[in-house]
């Protein structure tokens, strides 16, 4: 009966006997860890901290225009992890949709968008949205 043998990331560490990387150096996948300086991770992989930050940051984090990070500072508009993400969101939403300029609503703040480009150019708060109008945009997104 023939071995089988999991592939290198499927190999849990301290399985003694397997050669996730089929070289058949005899060293388990824990001992070429330690060895490696690892810390569980399969030898010239990244680690699962490494895999978790990067699958939980915004995907594709909007830019900030000069001019929107201005208005931001001015007006106080507070600018979370669970925020950026939601205006991530209505961007890509707007993008689906074939949005080019719009402007997404996330809480009590808008956000006026170029979609192609991934930017935000202003943002307004609740305070100073009254009789603003916004003009050149082509969608509305609530976030």
């Amino acid at each position: 009966m023939n071995p089988i043998v999991p592939t290198g990331p499927l190999v849990p560490p301290g399985i003694a006997g397997v050669d996730p990387a089929g070289a058949g150096s005899g060293a388990t996948g824990a001992q070429r860890s330690a060895s490696a300086g690892g810390a569980g991770a399969p030898a010239g992989g990244p680690s699962f901290a490494d895999v978790l930050a990067r699958s939980t940051a915004p995907a594709n984090a909007p830019s900030f225009s000069r001019h929107a990070l201005e208005r931001v500072n001015r007006r106080g508009i507070q600018l979370d992890r669970a925020t950026v993400q939601r205006l991530a969101g209505g961007m890509s939403r707007a993008a689906a949709k074939g949005s080019r300029d719009a402007v997404v609503f996330v809480d009590k703040t808008a956000f006026v968008v170029s979609v192609p480009n991934n930017t935000v150019i202003t943002a307004v708060d609740s305070e100073h949205m009254r009789e603003h109008v916004f003009t050149n945009i082509d969608s509305a997104v609530i976030a």
